[in-house]
């Protein structure tokens, strides 16, 4: 079963300049180091557009998928990541959140698309 690193990202101080330019690193240095990572099946980068609820300030929501656990694990201890942890900590020092989660199959939960029934009324 997939397994998931998720990585939140909070506004840097500094303005728009600070935003531009964590931007501009993380595509330009990061995610091509990320990209090296063993393992790792596929990487989705989103920007917040809105937040909703919450006190976080968020601007930037990476999420990294691995076939399993072992293969996350694997990742996590490799060259490839202990070097794109150190461009980290230069392109957003203090700015992240990092987490692991994998499907909870006691909420009924997963990837697949939900029946017509149980999806929201611009689903069904």
């Amino acid at each position: 079963m997939s397994v998931t690193l998720l990585a939140l990202y909070r506004r840097p101080e500094g303005g728009d300049d600070a935003l531009a330019t964590f931007r501009r690193r993380y595509r330009d240095e990061h995610l091509p180091l990320i990209r090296q990572v063993p393992g790792l099946r596929s990487l989705h980068v989103a920007s917040v557009d809105q937040r909703v609820a919450g006190d976080e300030d968020l601007v930037l929501v990476t999420r990294m998928v691995f076939d399993d656990r072992a293969s996350l694990d694997a990742g996590l201890a490799s060259e490839e990541m202990r070097v794109a942890g150190r461009n980290l900590r230069e392109v957003a020092p203090g700015l992240l959140s990092l987490f692991v989660a994998g499907p909870d199959p006691d909420m009924g939960a997963s990837a697949a698309e939900l029946p017509a029934d149980e999806a929201g009324p611009e689903r069904a």
